[in-house]
C-alpha cells in the first residue's frame, strides 16, 4: 500500500468512527499530497515527496501551536497540537544524532572542510543527502559542532 493509499483508508476509517478532528488533518494531508500529483503532471507522488509534503505540514501545525500557546489561546493551540500528533503518525522515521554525525563527518572528510568558515560548503551536501532524514535545524546545528572541533 503506497501512501496515498494509506491516506485515503484512514480517511475512511476516520469518517466511519466520526472522528472529526483527525479527519480534518488527514484531509489536509490529501489537499497537498493531491496539488502535488497535479502539479507534476504525472498524477502521481513520490515516496520522497509526500515524506516532505509531511513534514512541512507537520513543522506548520508545531509553529501555529507554538503561536498560539504565546497568545494564551489554549483552545486554538490543544487543535492545532492534535493535529499535529495525527500527522506525525505519517512522518518518516527520523535519524538519530550518532547517524547525522557519521554522515557529517564524512561529508567534511570528502569536501576537506578546515573549520567554521567551510559551514555552507558542508551543508549543501549534507542537507541533500538527509533532505526528509532528519531536521534541517538539528542538522546546522550538528555541523556547526563538528566544524567548531575541526
Amino acid at each position: 500500500m503506497n501512501f496515498t493509499e494509506r491516506i485515503n483508508q484512514d480517511i475512511k476509517n476516520a469518517m466511519l468512527a466520526k472522528e472529526k478532528e483527525r479527519l480534518a488533518a488527514l484531509r489536509d494531508i490529501k489537499s497537498k499530497l493531491l496539488l502535488e500529483a497535479t502539479s507534476g503532471g504525472s498524477g502521481e507522488v513520490s515516496e520522497e515527496a509526500a515524506n516532505k509534503i509531511v513534514l512541512k505540514l507537520h513543522k506548520q501545525r508545531m509553529d501555529t501551536y507554538h503561536l498560539y500557546v504565546e497568545q494564551n489561546r489554549s483552545d486554538l493551540a490543544d487543535e492545532e497540537l492534535f493535529q499535529a500528533k495525527v500527522i506525525e503518525e505519517y512522518l518518516p522515521k527520523m535519524m538519530s544524532d550518532d547517524e547525522i554525525r557519521q554522515v557529517i563527518a564524512a561529508k567534511i572528510a570528502e569536501i576537506g572542510a578546515s573549520g567554521p568558515q567551510d559551514m555552507g560548503k558542508v551543508m549543501g551536501p549534507v542537507n541533500g543527502q538527509l533532505a526528509g532524514k532528519a531536521d534541517g535545524k538539528r542538522v546546522s546545528e550538528l555541523v556547526k559542532e563538528a566544524l567548531a572541533n575541526l
